[in-house]
């Protein structure tokens, strides 16, 4: 499990920035390349998966990895890069890339702190501010990113599975994205420090229509479903929020779980496990 560590930055963007639009996530150069093939990893920032670029910064990394059959490595990249790293799909099946940031601090004004609070679905720590009455007060939020993408070589088969990576906020796809076939149905579970989370609104969308979401509350083994068509870049995000620890210079710790993967063949034949 990770713990609260690494350099806590400000981050000016974030300040100015609409608050529905500061979700953010790997975007691969392609969701399915060839075996053998070097894929490039972009990080963005923005919201329904449009958005601007967040190059490679050494101070905010904490860990940037693929995993696949082969093991687990290290996201090669260049400090200061767009895109932030370089991966080979080495052999063929499901590739697991993730991203955990360092803690970035940001100063909120009341009013924007109360409508993060209902947009991200925060519902228990706005219950929180209200019976202490400090909803006229503003909060300093540390916010640490947790994003994954899944990116897929070769032919699909429902033997390949996303994994837990030790994010400390997790979404983690329970069935291959890619090899879902005629059902639609993608099982996510979220995880906070390897355990389930319920109660915590999950949101997935396409990139194709964005504002066409699919908003659910994870049950008490964490888990949420949702109909996944066979178009587009999918993103699935979830928030949680606790109070800051000691030595944290902040009122709030948020985790930003994302997870991305990108379309399958309309009519790709039902996969047979292998």
């Amino acid at each position: 499990m990770f713990g609260f560590r690494g350099t806590v930055l400000v981050a000016v963007w974030l300040a100015s920035a609409s608050l529905s639009a500061h979700d953010m996530w790997i975007e691969p150069a392609r969701f399915t390349p060839g075996v053998g093939d070097v894929v490039s990893l972009r990080l963005r920032v923005g919201e329904g998966l449009l958005g601007d670029p967040l190059a490679r910064d050494a101070r905010l990394v904490r860990e940037f990895v693929v995993e696949d059959a082969d093991g687990r490595r290290p996201v090669v990249g260049r400090d200061g890069s767009d895109p932030a790293g370089l991966i080979r799909a080495a052999s063929p099946g499901l590739l697991v890339v993730g991203y955990h940031s360092t803690a970035s601090v940001v100063d909120l004004t009341a009013e924007k702190f109360n409508q993060y609070l209902r947009e991200e679905g925060l519902d228990a720590i706005a219950e929180q501010r209200t019976r202490q009455k400090m909803t006229d007060r503003g909060a300093r939020d540390a916010f640490i990113r947790c994003a994954k993408a899944l990116v897929l070589a070769g032919t699909p088969t429902t033997a390949q599975t996303d994994r837990a990576i030790g994010l400390p906020l997790e979404l983690v796809a329970e069935r291959n994205p890619y090899a879902l076939g005629a059902s639609p149905e993608l099982p996510v579970r979220l995880t906070y420090e390897r355990r389930p989370m319920a109660g915590v609104l999950v949101v997935a969308f396409n990139k194709r229509d964005p504002a066409d979401r699919q908003a659910l509350r994870t049950d008490t083994d964490g888990r949420v479903r949702f109909r996944v068509g066979s178009d587009g870049t999918w993103l699935v995000k979830a928030v949680h929020m606790v109070p800051a620890g000691p030595g944290v210079d902040a009122d709030f710790t948020s985790y930003w779980a994302s997870l991305t993967f990108g379309p399958r063949a309309a009519d790709t034949p039902t996969p047979v496990t292998r």
